[in-house]
Formats: structure tokens, sequence, C-alpha cells
């Protein structure tokens, strides 16, 4: 990891930030051959790390988020850095070139990024012909997304919107060990608002149970609307018994607490991602976690993993899987092994001998507020 920061991240950071993130996925994605080989190094086999989430198997519950490999060409490579998931994406019905650039910026200053993308991807069927040469020895999840079709496009109606997740999840249902649905993408203009009508989340669930995707689903919900949206998300899920669970994405615009000054980042359009958004994300894994019905769903944690404690925190408050990325553009691929390692003695610290133990114990001891 040393070599990396004094190395290759000055050599990254050299460059737009857009145009370091292709170096890496070519690179990763040139390096599937050595997968193997890499995980005999990276993995951190401890029975203590090992769960079982929505009736699939993780030796740990550290997973790459979606958001690196948005078209599933480097998922070998990156299968091979430790981690005990991956998830690519978002990935959309058709292709998409996404949001204008430059969209996609590094505020070192915070260790975060400022992520407006707008989902470019393949599309569906060029992604899934990838899926279907690929054997994992870890879950893969696919992140949904309803396509970007990009400015000035004619507006579609919400049974448009709605086909367009429904096609996208036929066609990964028998490829993907979980689908994650992106329902609240911060960085499209048609996607951002969508669900938050309740009538059009009954009515994509719906579908959704018509289609019989016979594999467990996520739902990825925006951080933004409370305790209210956190509970209308889970009375619009109470119907449906294939979902599984829920996450959270990134809040739109800027977030408070941020030490890069705003003479910096207040031309960059997009979210940040980073420890900045910790507190948004452990606000929403407890609340949820407080009000599920926690025999039937998990939760999958995100924002600001940088050490095995922000993982352990996660954990605590109520998430069964942790994922992580922006760690990787500021650590290097040596983080996932130094987490993962770190949660094991965490967990031998306390006394704990399996993971799942720990999930949720410190749910109702924090203040019911984002600090």
């Amino acid at each position: 990891m040393e070599f990396y920061r004094t190395v290759f991240r000055p050599l990254l950071f050299s460059m737009d930030a857009e145009r370091a993130h292709r170096l890496a996925l070519r690179c990763a994605s040139s390096m599937g051959w050595a997968a193997g080989t890499m995980r005999a190094v990276t993995a951190v086999n401890e029975d203590c790390l090992k769960t079982r989430v929505a009736g699939l198997d993780f030796a740990t519950p550290i997973g790459l988020a979606a958001g690196f490999d948005k078209s599933g060409t480097a998922i070998k490579a990156l299968s091979g850095l430790g981690f005990g998931s991956v998830e690519i994406g978002s990935v959309s019905i058709d292709p998409s070139d996404g949001n204008p650039k430059p969209r996609l910026f590094r505020l070192p200053d915070d260790r975060a990024i400022v992520v407006a993308y707008g989902v470019p991807n393949d599309g569906a069927p060029a992604i899934a012909a990838r899926l279907d040469r690929l054997r994992l020895p870890i879950p893969l999840g696919v992140n949904l997304v309803k396509t970007n079709r990009g400015r000035g496009s004619p507006a579609e109606t919400a049974d448009q919107v709605i086909d367009d997740y429904v096609r996208a999840a036929k066609v990964f249902a028998s490829r993907a060990d979980y689908l994650m649905f992106n329902l609240s993408c911060p960085n499209t203009t048609d996607g951002r608002d969508f669900f938050a009508d309740r009538a059009h989340l009954d009515a994509c669930l719906a579908a959704l149970a018509e289609a019989d995707l016979q594999v467990p689903v996520f739902l990825k919900m925006s951080p933004l609307g409370g305790l209210e949206d956190i509970e209308r998300a889970l009375a619009a899920a109470e119907p449906y018994r294939f979902i599984s669970g829920f996450m959270y994405n990134l809040p739109p615009g800027k977030p408070d607490g941020l030490t890069t000054p705003k003479s910096v980042w207040q031309s960059m359009p997009g979210a940040v991602s980073g420890p900045v958004f910790s507190p948004w994300a452990n606000f929403c894994i407890r609340e949820t976690y407080r009000r599920m019905d926690r025999a039937r769903y998990a939760i999958v944690g995100a924002g600001g993993v940088f050490k095995a404690d922000d993982a352990y925190t996660k954990l605590k408050l109520g998430a069964s899987l942790v994922q992580m990325l922006t760690a990787l553009i500021y650590e290097g691929p040596g983080v996932v092994r130094r987490i993962t390692a770190g949660l094991a003695k965490l967990l031998a610290r306390d006394g704990v001998k399996h993971v799942a133990d720990i999930v949720g114990v410190e749910a109702w001891k924090t203040p019911n507020s984002r600090d």
C-alpha cells in the first residue's frame, strides 16, 4: 500500500480523474488470467468472517461497490483482490454514454471523489454476454438502473421507465448471484426522483414480482428522505417476498462538512463519495435495521469505508454486508486485505466467533441523528 501511495497514486492523480479510472480498468481487464494467483495472496480465509446473506455464502462481508466496473470488463481481476463479493454496474437495458465530460473529480483533502458519470455502460445484452463466460469464486451482483438516454431525449412514461428495469432484470436473473436495483441514481435527470412517488415504486415492484426473477433482489434507495422514506420503502416492500434487503445511494449535491474550499468544488457537478458520506449512510443503516423485519431483510452498507473500524461500525449498526470503492482510489488494491484482516482482528479482540453475531448490536445504542 505504501508503494501505491508513493509511486502509483501520484502518477494516477497527475491525470484527469476519468482518464485514470479508464487506465486502472484497462489494467485490471488485462489481469484476469492471474485472478486465481492474486486471490491466493490477497484473500483472508477466516471462519469468523464467513456469512450467509439472502441464501448466498460470502467468504467475507467486504465487497466491491458498483461504480468501478460499470460494464463488467474486469470482473475476474477484481475477484482476485480479496473481496467477498463484486458488484458491477450500474447497468441499463440499452447502452448509455452517460453525462457530458468532465464528470469525475477528486477532493484529496477529503479523500473523496465527486461523481457525475450518469451511468455510462455497454448495455445489458453486451454485458450479459461477458458474464456467460465467467466462473467466479465469490458472489457477483449486478446493479441495474434506468437507461440514461441523454439530455433532450423525449420524456418517458412511468410504464416505459419500469419496463426498462424489468427487461434488464430478466437479462441478468440467470447470470448474477443477486440484483441491486438502483432506484435513486443521483446523476441522471430522469432517474433521481421517479421513485419518490410511492405509486411508481409500487408499480415497479409489482412488475418485478410478475417477472419471477428467482434471484435475491436488493433495493438501493435515496438517503435524503429520512425516516419517512425508510418507512415508505419498507411498507412498499412488505408484500413482495423476493426482496432481500436494502442499500442507500449517495445523496445528490455537496454535503456539509467538506474540508476542501467551496471555491474548488462549487462548479463540479455530481455527488460526493467518501468519508463525508459516512454519517448519512450510518444513519440510514441504523434506522432501517431498527424498523425492518430482521428475519427477512438484510442491509448492504457503504460510505466512507477506509479502515476496518469503518466496516465494523456499519456491521454493528445493522449492515450484514459492507461495500467499498473510494478507498481503492486513495489507498490502492492492498486496502481490501488490510480492511478484511483488520475486521477479523476486531472480531477476535471482542471475542466474537462469527461476524453475523455483531450485526445490529449497537443499533439501539446510538443517537437518533446523523452524527
